[in-house]
């Protein structure tokens, strides 16, 4: 809608409904779009970082939005969970514990589509664009079994930690209707390097992004 009506020509009847209207609209958008309750970016610190807590996770985004449940993983286990907005796929956020007793010490956070990574990586982009934010390649698990699509990355900007925490990424074809393709050199226990010219034909994409803390220990 425009309002490119000069007001010398409007009765002043009309400019009060005007901005009546303005002020309405105004009102929807906020109320379509909510509190901005996280943040855009996730860092390695505050509620994403090594101290964090369930306690910090309801303090941080409310009581209602928090829920904290057993959850299957793979090989048959369980693990303990915290969901944020578990009933909105775009902004869910969940947490895992290494001490599932007192749900403390994170051991990974994944990120939903609608929020960035360390370095701006995001659930979507494509190998190639995250490669370049990385600066150098790095190699892929094969797809399509309980641990594939996950990248190994030893050089580049991503393969450092940042504050104790590490990125995991763990990739997918974003659509399984491949045509005569042979996907069968970037299928199961194989090493695919990101510069690969078929991971862009499949359309290969971030499926899951975690910020990760080693165990207290050290182990992971």
């Amino acid at each position: 809608m425009r309002f490119d009506v000069g007001f010398d020509k409007m009765a002043s009847g009309e400019i009060a409904k005007m901005l009546k209207l303005r002020s309405a609209l105004a009102m929807i958008v906020v109320l379509a779009t909510g509190p901005v309750v996280a943040a855009e970016e996730a860092s390695c610190s505050g509620v994403f970082g090594a101290d964090s807590s369930e306690a910090l996770v309801i303090k941080t985004f409310g009581k209602d939005n928090v829920v904290t449940q057993e959850e299957d993983g793979t090989d048959g286990m369980t693990i303990l969970t915290t969901r944020v907005f578990p009933n909105d796929p775009d902004r869910t956020i969940a947490f895992t514990w290494w001490d599932e007793d007192e749900h403390t010490g994170p051991n990974y956070v994944d990120l939903p589509p609608t929020m960035a990574g360390p370095h701006g990586v995001r659930v979507g982009m494509t190998v190639a664009e995250v490669q370049a934010i990385n600066g150098a390649p790095f190699t892929i698990g094969g797809f399509w079994w309980d641990y594939g699509g996950y990248a190994n990355i030893e050089k580049g900007t991503l393969a450092n930690g940042d504050d104790g925490c590490y990125l995991s990424l763990r990739f997918a074809p974003a659509d399984e209707d491949f045509g005569d393709l042979d996907t069968g050199p970037v299928t199961g226990e194989v090493s695919i390097p990101s510069d690969t010219p078929l991971l862009a034909k499949i359309d290969t994409r971030l499926q899951v992004l975690s910020i990760s803390y080693p165990g207290p220990e050290g182990d992971d």
